[in-house]
């Protein structure tokens, strides 16, 4: 009996996440899958270079940056309700390529913090971006 109730209750929880993520994103792509995998490695190689600086990891920047992943998720939530509100399918996509496009720069940053080799030119880029980003945010 109990495993019985276990089993309705996974599969209750299952089926109220899916609806969720459906509701949230649309169907998951291969773009979604991309931008959640850029996400982790962001949230991996930072954790790494604050451990290569010796900076240690703090709960107050962790929680930071949490946020800011959270918000990114709640943008493409909302560009994804835009779209269905405009029947179109632009809005979403070009929101997670903006999103991706940062994470990206982050991952690369990251790589440079830990020491990791990085061309002059891919420097020269991202310092052009941060700077970019100051002076219009």
């Amino acid at each position: 009996m109990t495993s019985n109730i276990t089993q309705t209750t996974v599969n209750f929880g299952a089926s109220f996440l899916g609806v969720a993520i459906s509701y949230a994103f649309g169907a998951w792509s291969a773009l979604l899958g991309f931008f959640l995998l850029a996400v982790v490695a962001d949230i991996l190689t930072g954790v790494a270079a604050s451990l290569y600086e010796k900076r240690g990891l703090s709960s107050a920047v962790s929680s930071a940056g949490l946020l800011k992943k959270a918000l990114m998720f709640l943008a493409i939530i909302i560009a994804h309700r835009m779209d269905i509100l405009l029947d179109t399918d632009i809005v979403m996509v070009g929101a997670v390529y903006f999103y991706i496009a940062n994470e990206l720069v982050s991952i690369t940053e990251n790589y440079g913090r830990c020491g990791l080799p990085l061309p002059d030119s891919v420097r020269k880029v991202i310092a052009v971006l941060k700077d970019r980003g100051k002076t219009e945010g």
